[in-house]
């Protein structure tokens, strides 16, 4: 990988050519142009907060100045936000990332000549880089910025759907672990091409049932696509072996990592898997972004999945020639501004050490399971060493009236089937109460979720 820019008198402006990205010195005193280090949250020369301060072991009530949303009241009591696995809050150096961005250099990126659009490219592509890094991808071509993880689940469906990967009688896995998102988009290709759609079973623990997914696997097996973790459960699946597996029968292999990405050290290269895909909300980004990685040799085999400005090489009336990755994949304008922040995110994950944050948040989900086992008429959901989120629900109360008996209270849970209505069926439910944790959640409020739980199981018995 590339040395990453910095705002020295050497450093390197981004000029988009229609082939590539090219590298070209600024001269010897010329006028410098702000471009971003990627192991700072905020670009190099530009007003902002100190966010790099040390931290040996997290402490969530140092960081919790970081982000002023959690400084509020809800009906008259302290905020408890435990819903970090549907959205995660934005800390304040991201915040500033994106008002830089737009008081400094906003312009749309790559072709133009002038400094502010040489500006903006140069720090997209530095986020680039800082991305492909944190994920140990082989290189930043590998990375594509999308809009989320939904996005990028149907951004690859549509593009096999394209190539001569896929035909009729194939058979493309998922488990019945899965997101909506991870679900829908591979029926909607199998119904189009005829390919049949098998399903990993769910143990009564939650877990996947390896062994069955050993035996559906066959020569017919074209693709398996599967969560790192689950968003209703918290089950942490063996993407490894599952993957492993895969490619005994040449399967291409698509992990959703929405609900991993905030908690564990992402290491794609070990994985082994083909894609891996993420949404930057999930880990103290903004909405609107998310990630694509793709193998390279694969994204330059696959057709684009959409056509516009951006991706092409050269057009005519005649024919037109596609761009290399990931220009290919990221037709039109994209989110500027969002892709920055988001690998100002990462800076900021990665100065708090993300085992740091996954020994926390481990802290805080046993305690939470062993408080809540406790309470009369709970079932609790998932294996014991489940990640991020804990569902449960109590018998004979309906989870939508205890979320909203919580608001009440200051606590914001999530109710409902989570996008997992297949799931929610395998256990014969509706949806389930779900608390999920981030770095900034506390051991005091955990405390205070039992106490609240009990209170309002008292006015609902």
């Amino acid at each position: 990988m590339a040395d990453r820019p910095t705002a020295r008198s050497h450093q390197l402006l981004f000029l988009f050519t229609p082939l590539r990205l090219r590298k070209i010195p600024l001269p010897e005193g010329s006028n410098q142009i702000p471009i971003p280090r990627s192991e700072t949250p905020a670009l190099a020369g530009w007003p902002s907060r100190d966010y790099r301060r040390p931290v040996s072991a997290l402490d969530p009530y140092q960081i919790r100045s970081d982000f002023p949303i959690l400084n509020q009241e809800i009906n008259g009591k302290p905020l408890v936000y435990l819903d970090n696995a549907a959205t995660s809050q934005t800390p304040l150096c991201v915040l500033d990332s994106s008002r830089n961005y737009y008081e400094k250099i906003n312009s749309n990126i790559h072709r133009g000549v002038h400094r502010l659009s040489q500006a903006a490219t140069a720090a997209h592509e530095a986020a680039r880089e800082t991305i492909a890094k944190h994920l140990n991808a082989s290189r930043p071509e590998e990375i594509i910025f999308t809009s989320g993880t939904t996005d990028s689940v149907n951004l690859v469906a549509s593009a096999l759907g394209r190539s001569d990967l896929l035909k009729s009688r194939d058979e493309i896995i998922i488990s019945g672990l899965e997101h909506h998102s991870n679900t829908v988009p591979w029926q909607m290709l199998c119904e189009r091409l005829g390919i049949t759609l098998k399903i990993i079973p769910v143990l009564d623990d939650g877990t996947l049932d390896l062994e069955a997914y050993d035996k559906l696997l066959s020569e017919k097996t074209k693709l398996v696509s599967v969560n790192h973790v689950s968003n209703a459960f918290g089950t942490v699946n063996n993407v490894v072996h599952i993957c492993s597996q895969a490619k005994k029968f040449g399967a291409l292999t698509f992990i959703d990592g929405a609900q991993s990405i905030p908690h564990f050290s992402i290491d794609l290269q070990s994985f082994g898997c083909d894609f891996y895909a993420f949404s930057g909300h999930k880990v103290y980004g903004p909405t609107g972004i998310g990630i694509l990685f793709g193998k390279h040799d694969l994204l330059c085999e696959l057709p684009p999945s959409r056509g516009g400005g951006e991706m092409i090489k050269e057009v005519t009336f005649e024919k037109t020639t596609y761009n290399d990755p990931p220009f290919k994949f990221e037709a039109g304008t994209p989110n500027i501004d969002g892709g920055i922040a988001l690998a100002a995110a990462f800076d900021y994950v990665n100065n708090l050490g993300i085992t740091n944050i996954a020994d926390h948040e481990t802290l805080l989900i046993r305690r939470a399971a062993k408080i809540l086992e406790d309470l009369d008429g709970i079932t609790l959901y998932g294996p014991d060493d489940r990640a991020g989120a804990l569902s449960f629900n109590f018998e004979g109360i309906h989870h939508y009236d205890l979320g909203t008996l919580l608001d009440q209270m200051g606590f914001a849970l999530r109710t409902g089937h989570h996008c997992c209505q297949p799931l929610m069926a395998r256990f014969g439910m509706t949806g389930t109460l779900r608390a999920s944790f981030a770095a900034y959640n506390t051991l005091e409020e955990v405390e205070s979720l039992g106490k609240s739980l009990e209170k309002a199981l008292m006015m609902l018995r």
